[in-house]
């Protein structure tokens, strides 16, 4: 084998992933970076201000209040979501008919338009004609106004999250299953332990390289959310009358697109990036202690 071969040849076949990355990625995360630290108006204003758009935003109302809305979505949506996937992907693992059909099946919410799961979901919690109110005024409920109030409208969008996105997991889940070896089940089918014992103390530690991966994908995707709560309000980013479900990535939005703010958001999408660093961090961490590694 030639040098060429040895020597330059893999960098030569992984090069075109890092030319895009500097293009599309590590390009633009400098340029927001350095008009961060600028009161950048879209309109033609460019001027130095240092560190007063981080300043003014640690001080700012409404980016606080859309940091509280994007962590309770998150965990709403993140946590139910996770224990639905395991125990789905759980059930796909164990023999059944029309098995491909089935596992190709869970994915059938994913490839649905964001945009139709939302008009869907909009006549599900409508507030006089939704099928929600309508069931739970069998209990005797009130209607509620899942888009007004501030908990029914995380709630109506950690669903809509849930529906799209469970069946995905489920199936990553569900691959990392089928690498266990399966002499591990027999030896505690032998043993006398029970198919819930196997699944806790087997399948849940062995999974853990799984696990690790997909909650660090749910945290970036969950901290990151804006297609959901903006189709809920008929595409308006300001999430709400009063920002009730508003997301960091929406105020990024509102104040680089709307506002015209560009510095301004640069600073939010930088803070929303330090955000993911720390809650990935933290959720890598609770994973990692998963079948008793500390």
């Amino acid at each position: 084998m030639t040098w060429l071969d040895l020597k330059a040849a893999p960098y030569l076949l992984v090069s075109p992933y890092y030319l895009l990355f500097l293009v599309f990625g590590l390009f633009p995360l400098g340029f927001t970076l350095y008009y961060s630290f600028f009161d950048y108006d879209l309109t033609g204003t460019v001027e130095w201000t240092g560190l007063g758009n981080y300043t003014a935003m640690l001080g700012d109302a409404a980016f606080w209040k859309a940091v509280v809305n994007t962590l309770a979505m998150f965990v709403i949506a993140t946590v139910p979501q996770m224990l639905l996937a395991l125990l789905l992907a759980n059930a796909l693992n164990k023999r059944m008919k029309a098995q491909l059909f089935v596992r190709l099946g869970v994915l059938l919410p994913l490839v649905t338009s964001v945009v139709a799961v939302a008009v869907v979901f909009t006549q599900l919690y409508g507030r006089d004609w939704g099928v929600v109110n309508w069931v739970l005024g069998w209990f005797g409920a009130d209607p509620i106004d899942w888009k007004a109030e501030r908990l029914p409208s995380w709630l109506a969008i950690a669903t809509m999250i849930d529906w799209r996105w469970t069946g995905y997991n489920a199936i990553i889940f569900l691959a990392g299953m089928q690498t266990i070896p399966k002499d591990l089940y027999e030896a505690a089918s032998i043993d006398g332990a029970s198919r819930r014992r196997q699944f806790w103390q087997i399948t849940i530690p062995m999974l853990r390289p799984t696990m690790i991966f997909v909650v660090l994908n749910s945290t970036i995707g969950g901290l990151t959310l804006f297609s959901e709560p903006t189709t809920f309000y008929n595409g308006n980013v300001h999430g709400g009358t009063n920002s009730q479900f508003q997301t960091v990535s929406m105020f990024i939005f509102e104040q680089g697109f709307r506002e015209f703010d560009y510095g301004y958001a640069s600073a939010a999408a930088w803070l929303l990036f330090l955000l993911i660093l720390i809650g990935s961090a933290i959720n890598f961490l609770l994973i990692r202690r998963i079948g008793g590694n500390k």
